[in-house]
């Protein structure tokens, strides 16, 4: 009898695996839609907006880059600024002759080819508002792992405020770059790594009492062990924002929150700036900023306790014969002592152990200073 239920049990979990079918989610009738993605400052650089059209996110690629639109911004002034084509789907302003202007509205327009399907597209006027720059930038200190080891971190904040309660809406991104060193004598022996901040970080300050922002959490270090090792550095942008702008960015965080990072594909529940000429009812995603700009950089030179622990294990071969390939993990060449009394060599399991530039750039920085701390 105990046999007999165990085969019908068998024969249950056999149907119910055996009906197992794979999902496909259902979309709405426009499965691709246009992406815009792109900001403009009052810095004299050179600004970039960026197209695609959104697939399915079952399909491999959930991204189409938009080749051969027409973009072009107008401004109250009534001038226009036509964008290049400079690489496919990014389109970008001529440095030497635009600059945005804090007070003044712009618009973008785009005209898609008949391949994407042809329809022209416009932004809502956006006002540059002005920002205050970044008063101070500071880290602390801080354990991350328990007992024994008491690695140390930090956590890294901004300072800013605006008495003039022109800006109340703050937006922030970083890049951060690191020094670090290889353990043994090689020719590619000091690098340095370059790492974009991927997250959302928004302010309101309309909500306070006072327009003010204190010890803004920026960036934290969990894991020190090249990145704080020998020096760091942080170069933080603040940006203004609009009200509307603001209430996209922090939908948009909330959203992101629960589904991923900020490139995967931008929900369409997320409101946007960006509507069709020809069909206002279309959807289309993303956010065209107009932004003054204000950016500080910190550099971080200190004692952190675990930040030198040693990535790069070695082992000595002794004898003249060929290293051997075959095995799961190939033997790296540090040194050779071949002329000793007994033949021997100093090897590793990782390539980027005996050549920094597998991880990094060994060209320094132009803004990395030795003598700043």
């Amino acid at each position: 009898m105990k046999c007999y239920l165990q085969i019908i049990l068998i024969s249950i979990l056999l149907l119910i695996t055996g009906c197992i079918v794979p999902y496909k989610p259902e979309t709405t009738a426009n499965d691709e839609l246009l992406t815009v993605e792109g900001v403009i400052t009052d810095q004299p650089e050179i600004n970039t907006i960026k197209l695609h059209m959104s697939v399915p996110l079952w399909k491999v690629s959930n991204e189409k880059p938009v080749k051969g639109a027409k973009v072009w911004l107008t401004g109250e002034m009534g001038r226009i600024d036509s964008l290049r084509e400079t690489s496919i789907g990014t389109y970008a302003t001529d440095k030497t002759t635009f600059q945005g202007k804090t007070g003044r509205k712009y618009i973008l327009h785009i005209n898609t080819p008949e391949f994407y399907g042809g329809h022209s597209y416009e932004s809502i006027p956006m006002e540059m508002k002005p920002v205050p720059p970044i008063e101070e930038i500071t880290y602390n200190k801080k354990v991350f792992s328990p007992q024994p080891w008491n690695t140390e971190g930090c956590e890294i904040y901004v300072n800013t405020s605006d008495p003039t309660n022109k800006c109340s809406f703050y937006k922030w991104k970083y890049s951060e770059t690191w020094e670090f060193h290889l353990p043994f004598d090689v020719p590619n022996k000091i690098c340095w790594i370059t790492v974009n901040s991927d997250k959302v970080m928004i302010k309101n300050t309309s909500i306070l009492a006072e327009n003010k922002v204190s010890e803004f959490p920026i960036n934290t270090i969990e894991n020190p062990v090249d990145r704080l090792s020998v020096k760091y550095s942080i170069l933080v942008t603040q940006y203004s924002l609009s009200e509307d702008e603001y209430n996209y960015w922090e939908s948009l965080k909330n959203t992101l929150d629960q589904m991923g990072s900020l490139y995967d594909i931008v929900p369409t529940s997320v409101p946007n700036n960006i509507y069709c000429i020809e069909n206002p009812g279309e959807k289309t995603l993303g956010y065209f900023s107009v932004s003054a700009v204000s950016s500080k950089r910190l550099f971080i030179k200190d004692n952190f306790v675990g930040s030198n622990i040693d990535m790069c294990s070695s082992d000595t071969i002794f004898g003249s014969q060929p290293l051997d390939q075959t095995g799961p993990q190939h033997l790296y060449l540090v040194s050779e002592h071949l002329k000793d009394k007994p033949p021997f060599r100093i090897v590793t399991y990782s390539g980027a152990c005996i050549d920094c530039t597998q991880r990094g750039s060994n060209v320094k920085p132009s803004f990395w200073d030795d003598d700043k701390k």
